[in-house]
């Protein structure tokens, strides 16, 4: 009952801040920070308050034994500090500093937030390199040769943090933090010996971790999709979801070691056996003395001391087949049900948990046949499901070499790796891919659909609605009831007397410009082009760099509403265009590539009376699933991507 009770109000503590204060806090983060950085914006996600529940959140929800991770929050952390550091802190209480207006526009914003990442997988992992790689191959869509060394700087500046903070508290006054060293599951004194005849049962690992990580990805959606139906229904609803998963993984943590037998401790060990404390192995849990309970020792302990028991090397009688299996259902059976409910969680070590399990039982099975020692099976089946799951190779590779500090792994991690993404691959999506989709985030791949070369983004153009113009001098009624009536964010400046026989395509202006303009009621009595003068007189660069689009606090009279605004000054005169005969395809290529929010489509042919610009396209129009609810016939046989 302590136990449950304890678990419960940790739970409920995390749970409450994350629904009822910051709701963008709950899950990993991951998804959300690859989206922002591929060029969506996610309201509060980088916030003051997200931050703060999501370091309470996530300490709550670890310390309550559930299945879940600290690495996904940490790297969501890393970012919400860099986004706060950029902008000089909170929005209600920001730094007015001159020089950090510097950092006031979307990519050296979009720079800090990869650095944050990298920092927060560094110090999750303490794996500089692998944090570094990680920013790169994961969550990364532009990459600059001069990010390189700036997340690497980040990354060792943590390093460096979180070394010192180890040296210090190694005198024992810190609790748990100090043990360990930088190297978190070290390996390095086992001896590595592979022959030809292990390529069967590393093959083996790798095939199984490409098959169950796609498997685990599958039913993970589908358990995703029943709690955002769950989810609807109310906030006390995630509350009870909360502790219900909670109750069930504290009984079953409890319960289940009364299942295992009693193993007699070796006297030939070092280590104190049996234990019955905060730490330690061999704990006793209902075994007499000299013996302990093999199943508890993986259960009742923190997740990392879980991971270094299973990884533990020249212990072949350890721990039993039967424990192993248990554990492994186990944790397969919470890691489904565990992510997804309203804290702050990872998926990182829950996928090390049941990949460690189940390479350990391979490599028991082997007996004889294989000269690779248990420990280092269990090691490459952690690897082989997270590239399963995750789909990640290059940055997995470093980080296991960093955690374990055994080099002489590395060829044959890096073979399990590569077999269990091309197998993963065959099946379905990315974990992270998945949960981008399932939360509407208008993610663009890297590589369009091969049915949109059969498809011209003039046709594309077709299936809108019309676009929206402006006049290079426009009356104020006529841009206010633009603004109230659309939701765009840009629109096409045309010059001409009359829109319908305009000659020419003056540019493209934004919306917060036009909220911007009402707002300093810059306003000309007569229809006249203004001089530069008069523009920088009423305006700074800063204030146009601010991301002000709140048109509803706005209020014009009628008679201003007769009045004139020159947009020729606010206009971007050299957007990005397209040729109605160009491919979506090339299109979607030419969008992700330079990092686009608009691009405009223009007539091959300009033909008297014809509008210089016939359409605009966002990151919405290039989407493949909203273009095949236009065009169902592109796609006759719709991959599982498209759907």
């Amino acid at each position: 009952m302590v136990f449950t009770g304890a678990n419960l109000g940790l739970t409920l503590v995390a749970t409450v801040l994350v629904v009822y204060f910051a709701p963008t806090a709950a899950g990993p983060g991951i998804p959300e920070i690859k989206a922002y950085l591929n060029g969506i914006d996610t309201p509060n996600m980088f916030g003051f308050t997200t931050m703060m529940v999501k370091i309470v959140g996530s300490i709550g929800a670890v310390a309550a034994g559930l299945d879940l991770g600290k690495e996904g929050p940490l790297v969501h952390i890393g970012s919400c500090i860099a986004s706060l550091l950029g902008q000089g802190g909170p929005d209600n209480h920001r730094i007015k500093w001159r020089w950090l207006r510097y950092f006031n526009n979307d990519r050296d914003r979009r720079d800090l937030i990869t650095c944050g990442s990298a920092s927060g997988v560094c110090a999750a992992f303490r794996s500089p390199v692998g944090g570094v790689l990680f920013a790169l191959e994961e969550v990364a869509t532009w990459w600059r040769s001069a990010l390189l060394w700036r997340t690497f700087f980040s990354t060792a500046v943590v390093v460096v943090v979180l070394r010192a903070f180890i040296e210090i508290c190694n005198s024992g006054k810190c609790g748990l933090f100090g043990s360990g060293g930088l190297i978190m599951f070290d390996v390095s004194h086992v001896e590595v010996r592979y022959h030809a005849a292990d390529i069967i049962p590393v093959t083996l690992i790798g095939v199984f971790g490409g098959i169950l990580g796609s498997l685990y990805n599958h039913l993970l959606h589908k358990v995703l999709r029943l709690y955002n139906l769950i989810n609807q229904k109310g906030k006390i609803h995630k509350v009870l979801l909360s502790l219900g998963v909670s109750l069930f993984t504290s009984v079953c943590l409890f319960g289940l070691p009364f299942l295992a037998e009693c193993k007699p401790c070796d006297p030939s060990i070092d280590e104190i056996c049996p234990t019955n404390g905060r730490s330690g192995n061999f704990k006793q849990f209902n075994c007499p003395n000299g013996y302990y309970n093999d199943l508890s020792t993986l259960l009742l302990t923190t997740n990392d001391d879980a991971v270094r028991n299973i990884f533990s090397s020249n212990t072949p009688n350890e721990f039993g087949m039967v424990s192993l299996w248990i554990f492994f259902g186990l944790y397969c059976i919470l890691g489904l049900i565990t992510f997804g409910i309203a804290t702050p969680s990872g998926l990182f070590l829950p996928i090390i948990l049941m990949g460690s399990a189940y390479g350990r039982m391979l490599g028991t099975a082997m007996g004889s046949y294989t000269n690779i020692d248990q420990g280092l099976y269990a090691v490459l089946g952690a690897a082989s499901l997270m590239a399963g799951s995750m789909r990640m190779t290059v940055s997995l590779c470093v980080i296991f070499l960093e955690l374990t500090n055994n080099l002489l792994l590395l060829p044959i991690t890096m073979f399990v790796l590569l077999i269990a993404k091309t197998v993963g691959d065959s099946f379905n999506l990315s974990i992270y891919e998945i949960i981008l989709h399932l939360k509407g985030l208008p993610f663009l791949e890297a590589n369009p659909e091969p049915w949109m070369r059969n498809l011209t983004v003039g046709e594309l153009n077709d299936a809108k609605p019309p676009v929206v113009t402006l006049n290079g001098v426009e009356k104020v009624a006529n841009i206010v009831d633009v603004l109230r009536n659309t939701t765009h964010n840009a629109f096409p400046v045309l010059d001409g007397a009359d829109q319908n026989t305009g000659t020419e395509l003056h540019g493209l202006i934004l919306r917060a410009h036009l909220v911007k303009v009402l707002k300093k009621r810059w306003f000309l009595n007569e229809k006249r082009r203004t001089e530069e003068w008069e523009v920088r007189e009423k305006f700074t660069p800063v204030e146009l760099a601010e991301r002000e689009d709140n048109f509803d606090d706005v209020a014009i009279t009628s008679s201003e509403m007769q009045l004139y605004v020159d947009l020729h000054p606010l206009t971007n005169t050299t957007p990005y265009t397209v040729v109605q005969s160009m491919s979506v395809a090339k299109a979607l290529v030419l969008f992700r590539s330079v990092g686009l929010r608009h691009l405009l489509v223009v007539p091959k042919i300009q033909a008297s009376g014809m509008s210089p610009v016939i359409g605009i396209l966002t990151r919405q129009d290039l989407r493949a699933y909203n273009i095949l609810q236009a065009f169902p016939h592109l796609d006759k046989h719709k991959s599982g991507k498209a759907r």
